[in-house]
C-alpha cells in the first residue's frame, strides 16, 4: 500500500511540475510581448507579470519539481530492480533533460528580475514545446517499457515535435493577420 501512495503523490507532482513549466513560459511570453506596450502600460503589465511569475515559480514549480524528486527516489527505493531495466535508465536520462530545462528557465527567470529577458517571444513559443516532448517521451516510457513501444514513442515525439512547430507557424501568421493584440 505504501508504494501505491508514493506513486500516487509522485504522479501529483510530476503534474504540478510540469503545469508550472508549461505556465512560466507563457508568463515569459506575456512579459516580452508587455515590453512593447506603450509605457503607462508597459508598467503596470511587468509589475504583474513578475509578481505572477514568482509567486509560480517559487510556490508551485520549485517545490513540485523537489516534491517530484523525493517521491521518485522513495519509489526506486522500493523498487531497486527498475535501476536495472533500460527503460528506467533512458527514463532518468529525460528526467535529467527536465531538470536542465527547468534550469535555463531558472536563467530566464532571474534575466526577468533584472529587467532583461534576451529571447524573442517567438523563441520562448519554440521552447516551451521542449517540456512537452519531454513529457511524450516519459510518458510513453513508463507506461510501455519496452524497446518498440519506445521506438514507436520516439517516433511519435518526433511527428508531434513537426506538429508543434508547424502550429507556433501558423499560429504567428494567424495573430499577425488578425492583428489578435490589438484591442
Amino acid at each position: 500500500m505504501e508504494y501505491l501512495y508514493i506513486k500516487s503523490l509522485h504522479i501529483i507532482f510530476v503534474t504540478t511540475w510540469f503545469a508550472g513549466l508549461f505556465y512560466i513560459i507563457r508568463l515569459f511570453i506575456y512579459y516580452k510581448e508587455a515590453e512593447d506596450k506603450p509605457e503607462i502600460e508597459r508598467k503596470i503589465l511587468l509589475k504583474q507579470y513578475k509578481l505572477m511569475i514568482k509567486r509560480l515559480w517559487y510556490i508551485i514549480t520549485w517545490p513540485s519539481a523537489v516534491l517530484a524528486t523525493i517521491f521518485a527516489t522513495w519509489l526506486l527505493v522500493l523498487q531497486p530492480a527498475w535501476l536495472q531495466t533500460n527503460w528506467m535508465l533512458i527514463k532518468l536520462g529525460f528526467v535529467a533533460a527536465l531538470y536542465a530545462y527547468h534550469w535555463s528557465c531558472q536563467i530566464m527567470y532571474n534575466q526577468i528580475e533584472n529587467g532583461e529577458l534576451k529571447y524573442s517571444s517567438f523563441k520562448l513559443r519554440i521552447w516551451n514545446e521542449v517540456a512537452t516532448i519531454i513529457l511524450f517521451a516519459c510518458v510513453f516510457l513508463v507506461v510501455l517499457k519496452n524497446t518498440l513501444g519506445w521506438v514507436f514513442g520516439v517516433l511519435g515525439i518526433v511527428f508531434v515535435s513537426i506538429l508543434l512547430m508547424l502550429g507556433i507557424k501558423l499560429y504567428k501568421n494567424i495573430r499577425k493577420k488578425n492583428s489578435w493584440d490589438k484591442n
